[in-house]
């Protein structure tokens, strides 16, 4: 099988990139750049190397380097931003501040005529993100685009199949950013057409049904996409052998643990066994404001009350989890920073003895999984619902979790989605959900007045969820719900509609 490396230099796009890759059908995966050598890039046959983006500049000496042996390894590279300033200083070209020529945003980019910029416009649209420029391109390359403030936007060695763009070709801004990244995978590069989530199925399925033979295992059931899909894949590889223990910590959406429980124990006919524990997690959560301790109390609650389960069921050999790539990645793989806590990845019961863990999602993106799932039959509401963070409506209640919020917002949160959906805009929004505040107001209902808490609805659209739009819902639609929340939801008075984009924001509140 063809693949790309993804080299990571501290970049926010690094998995943007890879997905941009593999939704071309080729299998791309992201080392941290200090993590392997050149030999054994060689070794591993990658057919090209990308390097990522990052915040620092390459002439600081603390800054992310690599060996520039590798620019005569016979590999295609594309540098991307930090990464095609860092082919250019290996190269022994010239780097300098851009003091005040710097770019940030949507930038007007020429070309000029190369196998990269192929089927791509003179004149586009591409989007910029530096404070550092390449004065001089390095001898053996030729420059072949710029902008108004920067003279090498665009550079390349093609005897050596060396190319370097200072804007990002992977993200949605950037006009012609996916025939670019074509261009380098099928005509620099020269790569097959060999990644493909059918093969994916059949192939896992046929691997644990030998692999797990005779083994117990054991899988934490959330209801999410991930671990949904890794027991519907278990479940046909191992069948009965797998039991999946479903913990309801109380923080679900309306109506949640019951679906989860009719669908895999009924509709699959999975051996599943749910533990109802909100008394218990609410209890840990008393008093709690602050967001990463909420992730933290219930990720810890989660494994002791998984770990009493497990005991009871003897002694059990494999332990499944719904890993997937970006879980490995955002908790801090390599030198990269922690970006949340996910109890997939480390945290594992420590007082349990199992001889072996499964992550049979690990190297697959989110989009890769609900392929996955749709080919395992899954219902499509379950596959392609709402992402809905670990720590569920816990980080969605501002300020300390009570059953009273909880209940308000469960009931607020199921009223906006309704209308959403019943008003055929389910797809012009990739996530929306409700936020109770710790904010409460005045209000009047009939003769009497009233004092309640604050909802916020939020929507936003993206394709990535690197960078996201608040989603323009019709006033009409929002007025309805609002209607309704304030009129069918006891104790709350004000409902408010956040237009805030990421950036700034995050899609979640907490």
């Amino acid at each position: 099988m063809d693949k790309i490396l993804v080299l990571d230099f501290g970049g926010q796009y690094n998995q943007l990139i890879a997905r941009r890759v593999r939704a071309n059908q080729v299998y791309a995966e992201i080392l941290p750049y200090n993590k392997i050598s050149t030999q054994e890039i060689k070794d591993k046959g990658y057919k090209g190397i990308i390097f990522t983006g990052g915040p620092n500049s390459v002439y600081d000496e603390k800054s992310p380097h690599f060996n520039p042996d590798i620019l005569d390894a016979g590999i295609p590279i594309l540098g991307i931003c930090y990464g095609d300033q860092l082919m250019a200083y290996m190269a022994k070209g010239e780097i300098t501040s851009a003091e005040n020529s710097s770019e940030y945003g949507k930038t007007i980019l020429f070309t000029e005529k190369n196998v990269l910029f192929e089927d791509v416009a003179e004149k586009s649209i591409c989007w910029m993100s530096h404070t550092d420029f390449i004065k001089q391109a390095p001898e053996g390359f030729r420059i072949i685009a710029h902008t108004e403030k920067c003279p090498c936007a665009a550079m390349c060695d093609e005897s050596r199949k060396l190319y370097g763009v200072q804007f990002h070709p992977e993200v949605t801004h950037t006009e012609f950013g996916s025939e670019i990244l074509r261009n380098f995978i099928f005509k620099v590069c020269e790569c097959k057409q060999d990644w493909k989530m059918s093969d994916f199925v059949e192939t896992s399925v046929n691997k644990y049904k030998e692999e797990l033979a005779g083994k117990k295992v054991l899988l934490a059931l959330s209801g999410g996409v991930d671990s949904s899909v890794a027991a519907v894949l278990l479940n046909k590889a191992i069948g009965d052998r797998l039991v999946c223990v479903f913990v309801d910590h109380g923080l679900l959406r309306k109506d949640e643990g019951d679906f989860v429980e009719k669908t895999f124990g009924h509709g699959f006919g999975i051996n599943l066994i749910r533990v109802n524990a909100q008394e218990r997690f609410l209890s840990k959560l008393e008093g709690v404001t602050e967001p990463e301790k909420k992730r933290k109390i219930i990720g810890e609650e989660f494994i002791r009350v998984f770990e009493e389960e497990a005991k009871k069921l003897g002694k059990i050999d494999v332990l499944v989890q719904g890993t997937i790539y970006p879980d490995v990645i955002e908790s801090g793989k390599g030198d990269s920073a922690v970006i949340k806590s996910h109890h997939n990845v480390g945290g594992l019961p420590s007082v349990i003895s199992f001889e072996q863990i499964v992550e049979p999602l690990r190297d697959l993106f989110k989009d890769e999984v609900r392929e996955v799932g749709t080919q395992l039959g899954i219902p499509h509401e379950l596959v392609w619902r709402q992402p809905f963070p670990g720590p569920g409506l816990a980080v969605r209640v501002i300020g300390e979790i009570t059953k009273e919020k909880l209940d308000m917002l469960r009931e607020a949160d199921a009223i906006f989605r309704e209308e959403v959906i019943n008003n055929g805009l389910e797809q012009s929004t990739n996530q929306y959900f409700a936020v109770i505040t710790n904010t409460r107001s005045v209000g009047v209902m009939g003769d009497a007045r009233t004092y309640g808490y604050t909802v916020v609805l939020r929507a936003v659209t993206t394709d990535d969820f690197m960078t996201a739009e608040w989603t323009r819902i019709p006033f009409e639609v929002l007025g309805e719900a609002s209607r309704r929340i304030t009129n069918e939801v006891k104790g709350i008075t004000r409902v408010v509609y956040d237009i805030t984009s990421k950036p700034p924001a995050t899609v979640e509140w907490e």
